[in-house]
């Protein structure tokens, strides 16, 4: 449908996909109805027409599955509503394990699903072959069973979602193409098309494989890049069930959908190829690519051998379209931190029709209420860094990304492409040290070190790694001497100006109005109390403070801070990251390594914890802070980077004697599991308050001029104990079963909670876990004392010990020491 688009609106969204067509739906049932959607084309016209329209839910992470679980609910309902056809039908999924670690991978999914009433089971080969009788079971060790999922077709459900929109007033335009979306002061208002100019208050981005180069245009990063995605479809099979559930293989990296009668051979193949390196054409509509039979060839001969009828079956269609790819599998979703008012739905990562309803309903709610409605930050833009746009980038990164959808998800999963991006001065020192490096947000780190005659390398498995016995050793030499940590890719930003003490004393709900040399942990809220990051803030002088976060959260934090400095107030923030190094010199011995190299006093009595002042190390200068993440005794160095190496090497020089070594993140998350430290993203977020996370002691309610969500959590501390609060779970007797994340807790036959992160605590001796629990009178230390915990892991329930102080020195005294 082609209308004469109007000059302003409300909302105006690019592409009509399936992601764009349920956002203008969800706007409209929410009574925003002033919207207007553009196609450059017609409807479905890019990736969505050519979907396998699988409908499942189980996904990695509980909010993601969520959002899943919503859509298929909305899709049993959306043809009643609209009176489109949509195609759905609920035929079930079965997932299949041919290994051991596959078969827990699935089953820790299962048990994941527990926590929020999916509806899952545990199947043996029998149940599989009763459920899918063409199938071949050899090999198969069992699977899981999904009744509630199932498939429907992808463009009509796309009309649907379009036809209910329009039905509430949203307008459609095909055949307009967006040419450039319009900025002023930071802000989105509206796009310029080739019908003309169009106003609007909200811009939205749902434009697939053209959403990169269209957002690059005004400065905005989208990291996506387009992939061939093959599958095949057959002939009519005599006697084929029409009921049969979605099928999927992963380990032959193969999918499998009845479709009227024939079979859908999908496949997401370990070394993928990349499109589009160039620009996707404008013209692109409803094309395909050539076949690559050489390519798919691999895969249709283990589906023969898989599902035997395919071998006396032809082949009616061989197709190869493109879908997009996001650097880490996950899709692009909400307010861009560069543009303000201008959002994103896009890069899916050939899951958008089954998160498509959720991705609407959750961005159309962010749209109206300014904030997300969720913890989203596994699929929050703004997790991205700027740099992953990078054509040559996403093409290599590409061609790892399709298939891991499918490879194994082991715990601490490393990339393999597009690696040595953003390296720390002291990289290839630290390499020819034995360190095993680790990847985020593009930074290499070292994961551990590996001991002589010992490759650092990574070995998978959901039990102890083979790292797990250095890892060990680097915690105890933590404890008993001093260990050395390259922390050089924590975020760094320097504010400071005339009114940047009132400034950020606003953002931050803890008090850094403090004397100068002074370093104070502290959270950002939101102003629902929910903790937008976490950080520590240094003051360096009246005017300038610095601030250090985790290196995943470099640009949502800039972008947060950015945004809620006073415009009208003398502030500045700047981004220092790359221009500062930082050592960590940790354990008991760490005083007298640094007095050593520096002339300074380190002693409690001059130098306190909490404090930081510029001090000597051999012939340069750095920042120490007496802070720690891993519970010993302790100091952080920030080093401008030309000196980083010097300050390594003189280090190294003077703590020979003192069992000095090198430690690596694996290390850090043990030992601060130990100790209760808690890490954004994981057990604390947008959708978790410091009153229920234990950190009420970082807020200052009373400090002059308040903080951002001060008001919600007063109303929250008014109400007595916490109904919610984080606990710190231990299991002793559960042989090499680790926690790792969403793990359901049990008390009797309830769950009552989920653990958030987790890790084997090599100073306590025990798998270690952080994770809420709810209990409408208040979770206490008498409660918890009480109570018989159990945690399940992999469809298992084991004992557990929960407590809310933390394992290690719960009275910091090594600390403070």
């Amino acid at each position: 449908m082609t209308l004469d688009v109007p000059k302003k609106v409300e909302v105006l969204i690019i592409g009509g996909g399936i992601a764009g067509c349920s956002v203008a739906y969800h706007l409209t049932k929410l009574g925003i109805s002033d919207v207007l959607l553009c196609e450059r084309r017609q409807l479905t016209c890019g990736t969505t027409w050519h979907a396998a329209g699988l409908v499942t839910q189980l996904r990695a992470t509980r909010n993601m599955t969520e959002l899943a679980k919503y859509t298929g609910e909305l899709f049993r309902e959306l043809e009643g509503e609209t009176g489109q056809s949509t195609g759905f039908k609920q035929n079930g999924a079965l997932r299949l394990a041919k290994t051991q670690g596959r078969f827990e991978e699935l089953k820790r999914g299962a048990s994941m699903a527990r926590n929020f009433g999916l509806v899952i089971d545990v199947v043996t080969p029998g149940e599989i072959k009763e459920r899918w009788n063409p199938l071949e079971t050899d090999e198969i060790l069992g699977g899981l069973w999904s009744p509630n999922d199932g498939q429907v077709n992808p463009t009509d459900v796309t009309m649907a979602l379009a036809k209910g929109a329009r039905t509430r007033g949203a307008r459609i335009s095909e055949n307009t193409t967006v040419r450039r979306i319009l900025v002023e002061h930071g802000r989105a208002v509206g796009a310029l098309t080739d019908k003309g100019e169009i106003r609007a208050e909200k811009v939205v981005i749902c434009g697939g494989m053209w959403s990169r180069e269209l957002a690059a245009q005004i400065g905005v990063s989208l990291p996506l890049h387009a992939a061939e995605h093959f599958y095949a479809v057959t002939e009519a099979i005599p006697g084929l069930p029409r009921d049969l559930p979605v099928l999927f293989v992963a380990d032959e990296q193969t999918y499998y959908k009845e479709d009227a009668g024939k079979l859908l051979v999908g496949c997401f193949e370990k070394h993928a190829k990349p499109w589009g390196e160039a620009g996707i054409p404008e013209d692109f509509c409803f094309d395909t690519l050539p076949e690559d039979y050489d390519h798919f060839e691999p895969i249709l001969e283990q589906a023969i051998s898989r599902v035997p009828i395919l071998a006396r079956t032809g082949i009616q269609l061989f197709f190869n379209g493109p879908e997009s790819f996001t650097p880490d599998d996950r899709y692009l979703l909400g307010e861009t931190p560069e543009v303000e008012n201008l959002f994103c739905a896009c890069g899916f990562n050939s899951v958008g029709i089954l998160s498509s309803g959720g991705v609407g309903k959750a961005l159309s709610l962010w749209i109206r209420d300014g904030h997300p409605p969720m913890e989203l930050s596994d699929v929050d833009v703004r997790r991205m860094a700027h740099f992953q746009s990078n054509r040559r980038y996403l093409f290599n990164r590409t061609k790892e990304t399709l298939g891991l959808l499918f490879d194994m998800h082991w715990p601490n999963r490393q990339y393999v492409t597009a690696r040595d991006v953003r390296r720390s001065p002291l990289h290839d020192k630290l390499l020819a040290l034995g360190a095993c490096m680790t990847e985020v947000a593009g930074y290499e780190r070292p994961g551990f070190f590996a001991g002589a005659g010992v490759k650092p390398e990574l070995v998978y498995s959901y039990g102890p790694q083979n790292w797990f016995d250095a890892c060990g050793e680097e915690c105890r030499n933590t404890r008993d001497h001093v260990t050395l940590f390259d922390q050089s890719c924590f975020t760094k930003f320097i504010v400071d100006g005339r009114d940047a003490c009132r400034a950020l004393n606003r953002i931050c709900a803890n008090n850094i109005d403090v004397p100068v040399g002074r370093l104070v942990y502290t959270q950002w809220l939101n102003e629902r109390g929910g903790i937008e990051a976490d950080v520590t803030v240094t003051r360096l002088s009246e005017t300038s403070f610095l601030i250090v976060s985790i290196a995943a959260s470099q640009t949502r934090d800039f972008a947060w801070l950015q945004r809620h400095l006073p415009s009208e107030a003398h502030v500045f923030a700047r981004d220092i990251t790359s221009g500062l190094s930082t050592l960590a010199v940790m354990g008991p011995k760490s005083r007298e390594l640094l007095s050593r190299v520096s002339p300074d006093d380190f002693s409690t009595a001059a130098f306190p914890f909490g404090s930081s002042r510029d001090v000597e190390v051999g012939y340069a200068r750095a920042r120490a802070s007496r802070v720690t993440f891993v519970g010993e005794l302790g100091w952080e160095l920030a080093i401008p980077t030309e000196f980083a190496s010097h300050v390594l090497d003189t280090i190294l020089t003077a703590g020979a004697d003192l069992g000095l070594r090198h430690g690596g993140f694996f290390a850090i998350n043990s030992m601060r599991m130990e100790k209760g430290y808690r890490h954004w993203g994981h057990d604390v977020g947008e959708e978790d308050t410091p009153l229920e996370a234990g950190l009420g002691f970082a807020v200052a309610f009373d400090k002059k001029g308040g903080f951002i969500g001060r008001e919600a959590l007063l109303r929250q501390r008014q109400n007595g104990p916490q109904a919610r609060r984080l606990v710190q779970i231990a299991v002793r007797d559960a042989g090499d079963k680790l926690l790792h994340h969403d793990e359901p807790i049990w008390c009797g036959n309830r769950i009552v909670g989920s653990v958030t992160s987790g890790a084997y605590g090599h100073r306590v001796g025990a798998a270690l876990g952080l994770g809420y629990i709810d209990h409408e009178g208040g979770v206490t230390p008498e409660l918890l004392a009480k109570q018989n915990f159990e945690v399940e892991i992999a469809w298992e329930r084991y004992p557990a010990q929960v407590q809310l102080g933390p394992w290690y020195d719960p009275k910091s005294e090594r600390v403070k020491a």
